[in-house]
């Protein structure tokens, strides 16, 4: 008895090693940067619908007295709660990170329009028709060049202040603005040819909001064959965001989606709110594939802000759909709102991502404290 019972305790102790060993080295997995690993955080909604009709498929086709068919069915299932469970959060099924805005005052809204305009793509009247129509105090643009650039000049009358940084490399970037940009910058944070655009705005009454433009190189394997670089530039804008006592908006194409570890992580680092949360997925990218698309455009914030509007704009040309955004400013933070937190393990990660590539929150513009 003895023995028997020291053999159950080895083989429970042996278990529960190989449980944890098999839950580190899927976390591990998770975590890898490669681009085929990181690439499987797109599909989960396609997948959880593809669990779904393989789900119906075996309840209505196979044999419901075989073993072999519940246990199909269960693991069918397990799969597909395992990917709904990550984009949940970006339905109207969940409760909103984000209150929606009651009493605004137009000196206190702040409307950004981002677009990644497409560099091949040469419609860029109706972008210009969007920005007259919707009359955004910011208009971003990523994937411009010069003759983007020159086409955008329509606009200045109406939006006299920029910071214009021109590339053919498909991460050139502009900002027009109706309110002041104080103390601009253009900054390559992690590669030498991915810009980043930072300042701060003067709202109309006088409050000043710090700003944050990305546009990261996705890993793919025609660019970045791992995700390293945008995961550094994520993590040390959120450490600089998180420490700012200003209020604060990060924007942006991520190329990365809404519910990956890294943008989970970016907002547990940084602290800001994702107006998205128990609204809508606002699926950005692709705009040819009804059936591929995926929240690839950002808009982040601090708790200062409520939001008024969300909406997603009508294609442009190009394989981006713009995205407006309209927040109110709550001067004394608004009440009700919190997004994610960061635990020790988040922390470390943070350090080991930006470690890994050399950079620091130092390295991201605090505009205005110049």
């Amino acid at each position: 008895m003895i023995t028997a019972r020291v053999g159950i305790i080895d083989a429970a102790d042996t278990f529960s090693h190989d449980s944890a060993d098999t839950y580190l080295h899927a976390l591990a997995l998770m975590r890898h940067p490669h681009w085929v690993v990181r690439g499987l955080d797109f599909p989960r909604l396609q997948i959880g619908c593809l669990a779904g009709l393989s789900l119906l498929g075996q309840f209505f086709l196979l044999d419901l007295n075989a073993a072999s068919t519940w246990t199909m069915m269960v693991v069918t299932t397990m799969c597909l709660a395992w990917q709904f469970w990550w984009v949940l959060p970006y339905t109207k099924l969940w409760s909103k990170e984000v209150v929606s805005a009651i009493d605004t005052g137009a000196d206190r809204e702040l409307t950004i329009l981002a677009s990644n305009v497409l560099t091949p793509n040469r419609n860029a009247q109706s972008l210009i028709d969007l920005v007259k129509k919707h009359q955004p105090d910011i208009l971003v643009t990523m994937e411009s060049d010069r003759w983007w650039e020159s086409k955008l000049k329509a606009i200045e009358a109406q939006m006299p202040y920029s910071v214009k940084c021109p590339l053919d490399n498909l991460y050139g970037m502009h900002v027009f603005s109706r309110l002041p940009l104080i103390d601009p910058q253009i900054c390559y944070l992690v590669e030498y040819d991915v810009p980043s655009i930072h300042a701060l705005v003067k709202m109309r009454s006088h409050d000043e909001v710090r700003l944050h433009f990305v546009h990261p190189a996705p890993p793919s394997p025609a660019e970045n064959a791992e995700s390293s670089e945008r995961d550094a530039e994520l993590i040390i804008v959120a450490r600089s965001a998180a420490e700012s006592l200003q209020p604060v908006i990060v924007a942006g194409d991520l190329n990365d989606v809404a519910w990956s570890p890294t943008t989970c992580l970016f907002r547990k680092i940084s602290r800001l709110l994702d107006p998205r949360i128990g609204r809508g997925m606002f699926n950005t990218f692709h705009c040819g594939y009804l059936f591929l698309r995926w929240p690839l455009d950002h808009l982040f914030h601090s708790s200062h802000f409520h939001l008024c509007h969300i909406e997603r704009l009508p294609s442009i040309g190009s394989d981006h759909f713009p995205l407006l955004k309209r927040l109110t400013l709550d001067r004394h933070q608004a009440a009700g709102q919190s997004g994610l937190d960061a635990d020790a393990t988040d922390h470390d990660w943070a350090e080991e991502l930006a470690q890994n590539k050399g950079v620091s929150k130092k390295d991201v513009p605090q505009p205005g404290d110049s």
